[in-house]
């Protein structure tokens, strides 16, 4: 009788060391997993959640609204319900994303790298296809300066800014002067209007 108890003592014993090794063990794998997702995974999803974020750049502003996209090194911010006045942020231009705790710890758990497509948009792509599209942009820079008008070129590291006054359309009776702008000196670019991506 003794014995059966003895034993049955150390089953139970055994079972808890088991079971809190495997705990251990989990709670290890958790920790390699999130040392490895990078802040592009988390963006997506909080995209998916459709939460509203604050997005705080270098520049000591702020961009919110929902997350719209998110690209292989840059995340769209939009405002409301259509591209208007939506932001263009490059990853490096980001010091930290607000949001409810609750998102916060849904994008850890549903983290992933999203469609391939997306990994490899880069941010030359998307301005780009702004310059094919002949939209009126505000370039928000690292030196806390807004240049406005229109993406003439997009290089591999920079952009050339056609200025302009906002509102007014590109021609050349409305430039005031051109920049070449290097995509790292930008913190945001900011559609001038909706009507121009559609």
């Amino acid at each position: 009788m003794r014995w059966d108890r003895f034993f049955e003592d150390l089953e139970g014993q055994l079972d808890s060391e088991w079971e809190a090794e495997r705990a251990a063990l989990d709670t290890e794998a958790e920790r390699l997993r999130l040392s490895r997702v990078p802040l592009r995974d988390r963006l997506i999803a909080l995209e998916r959640d459709s939460r509203e974020v604050t997005a705080h750049l270098s520049d000591a502003t702020s961009v919110q609204g929902r997350i719209g996209r998110v690209g292989a090194d840059w995340f769209a911010v939009v405002s409301g319900d259509d591209a208007a006045g939506a932001a263009i942020v490059p990853l490096w231009a980001v010091v930290g994303v607000g949001t409810s705790p609750d998102a916060v710890l849904a994008s850890v758990r549903d983290a992933d790298a999203g469609p391939a497509l997306g990994q490899r948009m880069g941010f030359g792509f998307v301005l780009r296809d702004l310059v094919r599209r002949r939209v009126a942009v505000s370039v928000h820079t690292a030196a806390a300066r807004t240049l406005t008008g229109t993406i003439d070129r997009a290089g591999a590291d920079h952009l050339d800014l056609a200025l302009h006054e906002p509102g007014t359309p590109r021609r050349a009776g409305n430039v005031t002067g051109y920049r070449i702008v290097p995509f790292a000196a930008v913190i945001a670019v900011r559609l001038a209007s909706a009507s121009d991506l559609a």
